[in-house]
């Protein structure tokens, strides 16, 4: 005769649940058991596993019942064994990860091999580099974008060409100093007299000092929008027709001078400077006294759709961090 065997049964409805979950060892994934109720550490390979008590399926493993036969109510957490990957004639073992060069990494999942680039900077310059091109460069295993330029590298070349590209280029030396200077942050305001500022060690102490300058990237008062050619949406830059001089807090500036001015769009777009120097005005106040400010004299602007915050102090650290303004 044979034994009639009633399946023991290893979860319960309604769920009953601690209030808090069981902190696992580490390496240990924090699981929702079999029964769909509480959460649980999750079973390791060789320990026992019902059909409460789950293995760890994030390292692959699975319930193996076959040693408790007839009743197949308590299993052993195995390894699930999953078939290899062949690439370029090489065979890796399932879950294996590899990198069949400096470019990608990747990993074999059950026959298929799934990579990631290590390579991410893909995206050419920004418009105004007329002939972008992608090259290698000397102890680099990801290419690097340059502006291709035929033309002798002037001082006021794009500071995203890398030096690497281009023989004949040292570091600047100056009294046993190696001289530093940043480039000048974005100014303060978008309208109007604002600060930008820079850090420099060009000087006869070779010493970091903070550099300032004023700035006026347009004026407030002038509607630009108006200056726009009939069928386009920006305006690159804007001058006014008359020269005019600076002021600040009742000095005024013993020239006048007709400066270039950042334009508008009438889509998302922003205009910024990538072209521009630093002149020193000097003022002269109403009491009889001068005193001299450095200015941003802009020189060419461009519209594109990398606008940022002026005062948004990560923005050199976004991934087109390296189309800075040419600026002396």
């Amino acid at each position: 005769t044979t034994e009639s065997y009633t399946r023991a049964q290893y979860c319960r409805w309604p769920c009953e649940c601690p209030r808090s979950p069981p902190r696992c060892a580490v390496g240990v994934s924090l699981v929702t058991d079999g029964c769909a109720c509480c959460k649980a550490c999750a079973k390791q390979r060789g320990e026992s596993c019902t059909e409460a008590d789950t293995c760890d399926f994030h390292r692959g493993l699975y319930c193996d019942y076959s040693g408790d036969r007839p009743r197949y109510e308590i299993g052993v957490c195995a390894q699930i064994v999953g078939v290899g990957c062949v690439l370029n004639g090489v065979r890796y073992k399932n879950g294996e990860t590899f990198q069949p060069n400096c470019k990608y990494n990747c990993t074999c999942i059950n026959g298929a091999v799934g990579c990631v680039p290590m390579c991410t900077n893909s995206r050419p310059p920004l418009v105004w580099c007329p002939n972008p091109k992608l090259i290698k460069m000397a102890g680099k295993c990801c290419e690097q974008w340059i502006c291709d330029d035929s033309r002798k590298i002037r001082k006021t070349s794009p500071r995203h060409i890398s030096s690497a590209a281009y023989e004949g280029e040292d570091e600047a030396w100056q009294k046993n100093c190696i001289v530093h200077t940043s480039a000048w942050s974005p100014c303060s305001k978008t309208c109007g007299l604002g600060i930008s500022t820079r850090i420099s060690n060009d000087n006869d102490q070779c010493r970091l000092l903070k550099e300032s300058r004023l700035c006026n990237m347009r004026p407030c008062e002038v509607d630009i929008t108006q200056h726009i050619k009939p069928g386009k949406k920006c305006l690159a830059v804007y001058r006014a027709e008359e020269p005019t001089n600076y002021t600040i807090s009742g000095c005024v500036s013993k020239s006048p001078y007709r400066p270039k001015y950042c334009g508008v769009c009438t889509d998302n777009r922003c205009c910024t400077p990538y072209k521009s120097k630093t002149i020193e005005v000097r003022f002269q106040c109403p009491d009889g006294t001068e005193f001299s400010w450095k200015i941003m004299w802009i020189n060419a602007c461009f519209c594109n759709l990398n606008c940022r915050n002026p005062n948004d102090i990560f923005a050199d650290l976004a991934h087109y961090h390296d189309y800075s303004e040419i600026a002396n």
